[in-house]
């Protein structure tokens, strides 16, 4: 039996405001992206950084939330399925673009000491939009800020 996994989790902060669209048949599609950074000492100990941009899809209800919430410079939680699309470009070359299909999306800016969570239960973008039933999950942790309530050691990977 041959086994696979294509499951990623991402903190980092919003490059642009979310790119907003409906698609026909009125389901909701927003695109943004995240950067990430890594740090590390080269030989000579010098501190180096390097940014890593991220292309990301919220589909149906959780497109809708993004696209009220998520803002320029936002910090977010995510996670979701690496998807990489392929097209002809209108000079015959093809063309990919790697994204972030979402699952889950948890706001880590401090908004009153509270933060929200959201879920997309949808199956995939290709769901049709007359189905309806996607869910949405909101929840504020007891906890002060989200932040002290998810340690980054704490996360599985």
């Amino acid at each position: 039996m041959s086994m696979s996994l294509n499951r990623v989790q991402l903190i980092g902060n919003v490059t642009k405001d979310p790119d907003v669209k409906q698609i026909p048949g009125g389901t909701t599609v927003a695109t943004f992206s995240i950067a990430t950074n890594y740090t590390w000492k080269d030989q000579s100990g010098q501190k180096q950084d390097k940014a890593e941009f991220h292309n990301l899809v919220a589909w149906r209800k959780l497109g809708e939330i993004v696209s009220q919430y998520v803002k320029k410079g936002s910090k977010v939680f995510v996670e979701g399925r690496i998807q990489t699309r392929e097209w002809e470009g209108q000079d015959g070359a093809k063309r990919y673009k790697t994204e972030i299909i979402l699952d889950n999306m948890i706001m880590l800016d401090k908004k009153g000491g509270m933060s929200e969570s959201y879920s997309d239960s949808g199956s995939s973008e290709e769901a049709s939009s007359d189905r309806g039933h996607s869910s949405v999950r909101a929840s504020a942790p007891a906890t002060a800020d989200i932040e002290e309530s998810i340690n980054i050691e704490d996360l599985p990977f």
